[in-house]
């Protein structure tokens, strides 16, 4: 039986799927109410929707270096690189885990970066409390670390990761 998959940019529709699916996974991630999320995807970036036979699967919320997006971790990246894309967020749904969703989402997002001529990919992870899937997710894609940074007040340390993109 085929699978059917696609992806597409993300749309005032899907906002509550993908609230739903970021509160499944925030301390992995970050909480994220509408406004935030609403303003997120208002800025230049890479905000796309995966889906299978037509039902939501995951999201990926990525925004460029010229974004208006208060964050310390997009800080960071944007002191260090004139031009990049940074990875906020990407979750897929338990149900869909083993279909390669997740490389899927970042082909196209890597594909998007070298249409753009970014030079990387940036984006973090949590290393304590680890988030070891994720870094086996990332390690796949040839990103590395270039630092670390406490978040929460020392109750959080996150991996600052790059994967440089080939032309």
């Amino acid at each position: 039986m085929s699978t059917n998959v696609t992806l597409r940019e993300v749309a005032a529709e899907d906002f509550p799927d993908i609230l739903r699916l970021n509160a499944s996974v925030s301390e992995l991630t970050s909480e994220m109410a509408l406004p935030r999320l609403q303003a997120m995807c208002a800025q230049p970036g890479f905000h796309r929707c995966i889906f299978v036979d037509g039902r939501f699967a995951g999201f990926i919320l990525a925004m460029r270096e010229n974004a208006d997006y208060k964050n310390v971790n997009f800080a960071y990246f944007a002191s260090r690189y004139p031009n990049f894309l940074y990875v906020d967020r990407i979750v897929v749904e338990s149900a869909f885990k083993g279909l390669q969703l997740g490389s899927r989402i970042y082909a196209e997002a890597f594909a998007y970066a070298r249409q753009q001529a970014l030079p990387v990919i940036s984006c973090e992870y949590n290393i304590q409390p680890p988030n070891e899937a994720s870094r086996r997710f990332h390690d796949k894609f040839g990103f590395h670390e270039i630092g670390q940074q406490e978040l929460d007040g020392g109750k959080k340390t996150v991996s600052m990761q790059v994967a440089k993109i080939e032309f």
